[in-house]
């Protein structure tokens, strides 16, 4: 590693950043200081009381750490460096292992070196690793794991290499100019699978198949592939096109299913892991796992109108995007969601506005604490639907005290019962409770059959929720 930044070898993912003169002095160590301030002082001596011994001593003394430094300063060790993520994508409370491996490029062996990581202190104590004379050409592996309980982007990096030399008078760091980022997605429950509603009108298990032939008139013919039936072969589209044509297959109309998630800032009280909010965006992202996983086209919708994906029709993932493309698209924007302010009093009104465009297919959302004015419009949404079931965490129910949860809880049924007679599947969700069960409980209050016991005993207290899917 010279005083130069040398050039990052092919598939490295970083090189060294220079160090200049007054970075290798202030880089003394202890000893080095007291080195040099002892040899400043024993020359100051000498030359006052005459002693050309002492002087010697004293140069000497102050002459040592200032070589180290010159020394250090020009060492000609060419290291690369590279960090790499396993996986770049982990669920809040789960471990990712970072390794990194250092080569030595140059053809003088290194001394001793201590590589060091910057990461954010929420994901644990920074990693330092000693590496011992790495030879010419040779390379080292080391790793370390991070976690955090807070979803979000987190930076690691860049990668620090502190020098030393053999008397410990001077310490150089140099840094690498990349960095990478980890991704901390929310917690994604597992839910059972149950029969949605809106199969009718094609969306669910039962949902229908369309074809593209409506009519003689109406073909959309493709071109001849190999293995394709002559029976499709579409003699007048032949001969207009001069090639051989077939009629296109039937293609199955994807079921859609759009996942609303209201962020409003004055609909949630509390941070943290077990606030109301984060309960919100966990559900959120074990809804569309879920639905991607039964084949459905789903989008994200938040109150501010914003929908990811922003590709295929009305802002779903297309025909084309694979599922799991969609998944980490989502869950990257859940990973960095955060509040909306709904400055102008706009609260649901820009999601209502994008699901009044058409028939969006089933419709699951996650409200926070609902006024008379904001019930009204998310009872709106219901018309739009094939089907629609809403989980409301009430800020009042979460943070207040015993006394006071039975008159909460009153005063949320308002609200739920104003999205029940609209068609909702309004479930109430008190702290504590895991998605899994509302989930069931959603699907009993559907079917009407009776509820497991444990879903009774975590909604203890509540009122009983009528209504159903769809």
């Amino acid at each position: 590693m010279s005083g130069r930044a040398p050039e990052a070898e092919p598939g490295e993912k970083g090189a060294l950043e220079k160090s200049g003169g007054r970075a290798a002095l202030s880089g003394l160590t202890t000893r080095g200081r007291s080195f040099l301030a002892a040899g400043v002082a024993a020359a100051v001596c000498a030359f006052v009381l005459g002693q050309g011994d002492l002087l010697r001593v004293g140069v000497l003394l102050a002459v040592l750490p200032l070589m180290c430094v010159a020394v250090l300063y020009r060492t000609r060790y060419r290291v690369a460096g590279s960090r790499r993520l396993t996986p770049g994508r982990v669920p809040a409370g789960s471990e990712a292992r970072v390794h990194l491996r250092m080569e030595n490029v140059s053809r003088l062996p290194t001394g001793l070196l201590m590589l060091q990581d910057r990461v954010p202190y929420v994901l644990g104590p920074r990693p330092r690793f000693v590496l011992d004379k790495v030879e010419a050409g040779g390379r080292r592996e080391v790793s370390y794991r991070v976690r955090s309980d807070l979803r979000g982007r987190y930076p690691l990096g860049p990668l620090q290499l502190r020098l030393t030399d053999p008397f410990g008078m001077c310490e150089l760091s140099r840094s690498f100019s990349a960095y990478d980022t980890l991704t901390v997605i929310p917690r994604v429950e597992v839910l059972p699978a149950v029969r949605l509603s809106g199969e009718a009108n094609g969306y669910g298990d039962g949902r229908l198949r369309s074809l593209a032939l409506a009519g003689e008139d109406d073909i959309i013919p493709r071109g001849y592939r190999h293995g394709d039936d002559l029976r499709r072969v579409h003699w007048r589209s032949t001969a207009r096109y001069g090639e051989l044509m077939v009629r296109r297959e039937e293609q199955p109309q994807r079921a859609r299913c759009t996942v609303l998630l209201d962020t409003r800032r004055h609909a949630y009280v509390g941070a943290g892991p077990d606030s109301a909010f984060e309960w919100a965006v966990s559900g959120a992202a074990s809804v569309l796992v879920h639905m991607l996983e039964r084949g459905f086209s789903v989008r994200l919708l938040t109150d501010t109108g914003n929908a990811v994906p922003g590709e295929g029709s009305g802002g779903f993932a297309g025909s084309t995007q694979e599922s799991a493309d969609s998944a980490g698209l989502m869950m990257d924007t859940l990973a960095v969601v955060g509040h909306s302010d709904s400055e102008g009093g706009c609260g649901l009104s820009p999601s209502y506005e994008v699901l009044r465009g058409g028939n969006d297919g089933l419709l699951i959302a996650f409200f926070g604490d609902l006024d008379d004015d904001q019930a009204a419009i998310a009872a709106r949404m219901r018309q739009r639907s094939g089907g629609a079931v809403a989980f409301v965490t009430d800020p009042a129910v979460w943070t207040a005290e015993p006394q006071a949860a039975v008159a909460a809880r009153e005063k949320a049924e308002e609200r739920l019962r104003l999205l029940r007679e609209a068609g909702w599947t309004a479930i109430a969700v008190p702290p504590g409770m895991s998605l899994e069960s509302l989930w069931r409980q959603a699907d009993a209050q559907r079917t009407g059959a009776p509820e497991s016991t444990s879903t009774k005993t975590g909604t203890s207290g509540m009122s009983g929720i009528s209504g159903g899917w769809s």
